[in-house]
């Protein structure tokens, strides 16, 4: 009998477990996508064409994507090192962040704005959805 209730009340503490798993998975992106409409910083693929050449670009994707294919005039801070590397951002000019799609983007908008930064975009629904102009080197 006490076997039987120490494996239900295991299961009870698995179940609660994985629900707070997937209350996570749910609750992480909504909260982004919330913020993110909050701070009202989406670009438009044109948009983001149109003030490129005065914005500081910043793919956050690993540096091996970036290398692969990235929006041309962009320079490669993946979010990892964001941080570390925000310092050598201009805080005057605007700053247009992008990745592979738009929740990271909007982590690094938030950040970028608590450290001072006051123009900080990011591109709607991230580089998958760029048409516009891309550097990068062949893939073999």
């Amino acid at each position: 009998m006490v076997l039987a209730s120490s494996f239900n009340q295991g299961i009870w503490i698995l179940n609660g477990f994985l629900l707070l798993i997937v209350l996570y998975m749910i609750g992480s992106p909504t909260y982004y996508w919330w913020r993110g409409r909050q701070l009202k910083g989406a670009l438009t693929e044109e948009e983001f064409e149109k003030g490129r050449t005065r914005a500081q670009i910043i793919d956050l994707r690993e540096r091996k994507t970036f290398d692969t294919k990235h929006i041309l005039g962009a320079r490669s801070m993946p979010m990892a090192s964001l941080k570390q590397d925000m310092g050598s951002l201009r805080k005057d000019l605007p700053v247009y962040v992008y990745e592979s799609g738009t929740n990271l983007a909007i982590r690094a908008a938030l950040q970028l704005k608590k450290a001072g930064f006051t123009e900080v975009r990011w591109l709607k629904g991230g580089f998958r959805e760029w048409h516009g102009k891309t550097k990068g080197k062949a893939v073999a």
